[in-house]
């Protein structure tokens, strides 16, 4: 009696190749969204709704979705921009596992936005249980900019080859460039407990840092002049030393931002600190940690990365 065995079936899957400049197209969107939200969160802060969602996860003991109420709906809608950049990040992690070349480098910086916006989540949930304490708000906002300068990277990374990178420019800016970068760390921090200090704290009825909002208002800007001169230092040394045409105008980009920045910083401060001037100084604030995370970013070059200019389907056994 012959045996049969049935033939064994093979299931195939395809899955879509994603090339290297489609992905940088949804690494862009990922860092747009984590900007975005800083905005919104800002503006959560400035209109006075910071409880207008008294409880987390949920936005009232019982309630999920947030009553029709001003204060309420502004909380409850940024809460709603969360899942947003949630998702956002999420495609740049699956984006990453179907890029071709595919980087691992780049799957792990993904990763750590996942790790970010889950620490965000958290530290958002906190900040409302904790009823807005300065020291809540403050970690908020900096660790949204440590998202940010993970988005910068990854975004940086996936233009270029997965190969060693090469300096274009002297050790002596080099070395300029990260103590810009802790400059620039330090006028943020600075920045956050001013901001503390002063009004709009999200609610009427929320404790403010005890310090003197004029000391440490002078103590922000000691830091801002500080951090412009070094800015102005290293761009003569770039001219004297003769820098690629992009380093340098990173260099001129970063020098027109803090000068920006400090006009409004100070037209903010001697017109009573109005909303709108500080939703600005907030964007502001973004956009110099932006730049001078791709001025020390392009100090550095490699190759681009041959784009993969038609995706087509590979197919996996499973």
């Amino acid at each position: 009696m012959a045996l049969i065995v049935p033939s064994r079936t093979i299931v195939c899957v395809r899955l879509p190749r994603l090339s290297p400049r489609a992905y940088q197209r949804i690494t862009l969107v990922a860092l747009v969204a984590l900007v975005f939200i800083i905005i919104t969160g800002a503006s959560v802060r400035l209109t006075g709704s910071g409880l207008g969602c008294s409880d987390w996860p949920t936005c009232e003991e019982n309630s999920l979705v947030a009553p029709l109420e001003y204060h309420a709906m502004i909380e409850f809608v940024n809460r709603l921009i969360t899942g947003v950049v949630s998702a956002a990040v999420i495609v740049a992690v699956l984006g990453s596992l179907v890029r071709q070349p595919r980087r691992l480098d780049l799957t792990w910086w993904s990763l750590g936005l996942v790790a970010g916006v889950i620490g965000q989540i958290v530290l958002g949930g906190l900040t409302v249980l904790f009823e807005l304490h300065p020291p809540f708000v403050i970690a908020h906002f900096l660790l949204s900019l440590v998202l940010v300068w993970n988005a910068v990277v990854l975004h940086q990374r996936g233009r270029y080859a997965s190969v060693p990178s090469l300096p274009v420019v002297a050790p002596r800016v080099r070395t300029l460039s990260r103590v810009l970068v802790l400059a620039a760390t330090a006028v943020i921090v600075s920045g956050t407990i001013v901001t503390g200090t002063g009004p709009h704290g999200g609610d009427e009825t929320v404790d403010r840092l005890t310090f003197s909002l004029d000391a440490v208002a002078r103590i922000h800007s000691a830091a801002v002049w500080i951090f412009l001169a070094l800015t102005i230092v290293t761009l003569v040394i770039l001219r004297k030393t003769g820098a690629p045409a992009s380093v340098d105008r990173h260099a001129r980009l970063l020098v027109g931002a803090i000068v920006l920045q400090g006009a409004i910083g100070y037209l903010q401060f001697f017109t009573g600190v109005p909303p709108w001037l500080v939703i600005l100084h907030v964007f502001g604030s973004v956009v110099i940690w932006m730049t001078v995370l791709g001025f020390h970013l392009s100090l550095r070059a490699r190759p681009l990365e041959s784009s993969i200019e038609s995706p087509t389907e590979q197919t996996v056994p499973v």
